[in-house]
Formats: structure tokens, sequence, C-alpha cells
């Protein structure tokens, strides 16, 4: 299994798409199958899960496959899944408050990105608002983000392996 998983760096990469992948669809099928609309910290982790998507694909056509870069990329893989999973905890924390220490609900994100500063934006999804509070879907008692950060979880995982791994994953290219 260890020689499945760590047998090349575009595996590595690969398996970092695949699931970036397998998680933006999973998203888009709540959202436009299921119905489900996301609030801002939703938004937030799948931009996060975005960027690990492209980052990936970027691994993956890079042509230089040299240590140092390979360590980059698994850096950067590390940063964004870090802060999908950031996101992932914000919101179920703001899942777990009472009724009462709830925040209100505020605008939708395309009335946020009209009218205020990006930083002020990306504030306001930082602190979430009333409609992350909400449980819309729940599979085994865990809700959505709650997945979300499971998937991140073992995606770290894997990637702080890999970068264990590295210089014996460089050395088979």
């Amino acid at each position: 299994m260890i020689k499945f998983l760590f047998s090349s760096t575009n595996k590595v990469y690969g398996l970092v798409f695949a699931v970036s992948l397998s998680l933006i669809i999973i998203a888009l099928f709540f959202e436009y199958i299921l119905l489900l609309e996301p609030c801002l910290l939703c938004y937030a982790q799948r931009y996060s899960v975005y960027l690990l998507l492209i980052s990936s694909l970027i691994a993956l056509s890079h042509i230089n496959h040299s240590l140092t870069f390979f360590r980059i990329y698994l850096s950067v893989f590390s940063f964004i899944t870090i802060m999908g999973g950031a996101f992932s905890l914000r919101q179920l924390y703001l899942q777990g408050l009472p009724k009462e220490q709830l925040p209100s609900c505020g605008p939708d994100l395309e009335y946020l990105l009209e009218s205020l500063p990006l930083l002020d934006v990306l504030l306001k999804i930082i602190q979430g608002d009333g409609k992350c509070a909400e449980v819309a879907w729940s599979f085994l008692g865990i809700s959505i983000p709650g997945w979300v950060l499971v998937a991140l979880t073992f995606l770290l995982i894997y990637i702080l392996c890999s970068f264990y791994f590295s210089k014996k994953l460089h050395f088979k290219n």
C-alpha cells in the first residue's frame, strides 16, 4: 500500500487532484441537485478546495521534478488544506453554538462583493453568520463541514507523509 501511494511525485499530485475534484463535484451535487444553498463559510471551504485543485493541476503539468519544487508544492498543498480545515472548524463551532449566541444572518456573497472592499468581505466570511450555523444535511451524525474536515485531515496526513518520503520519491522519478 505504501509503495502504491508514494511511488512517484506525479502520483502524489494526482491523488491531491483527485480528492480535490471529488470534493468539488460533491459540493456542486449538494448545491445544484439537492438544492442546498451554500453559506459564506461553505464558499470559503469550496474556494480552498478550488485552490488545491488548481495548484495540484499546476504541479502535475510542471516539468521540473526537483526535490525543491516537490517540497514547495507539498508546502502549498499543506497550507491550503489547513486553511480549508480552519474554515470547516469555524463552521462546526458556529453549528455547536446555542441559538441565542448565534451571529445574525447577513447578506449573500454577491452583495458583499459588490458593496464592500475585499478585505472586509474576507473578514465577514471568516466570521460567518447565522446561516452558517444551520445543519442542512448530515450523514452518520456529521454535517457537511465535518465531512470536509475529515477529508482535508486525511489529505493533510497524506501530504505530510509525502513530505516525509520526499527524498525517496524524488530519486524514483
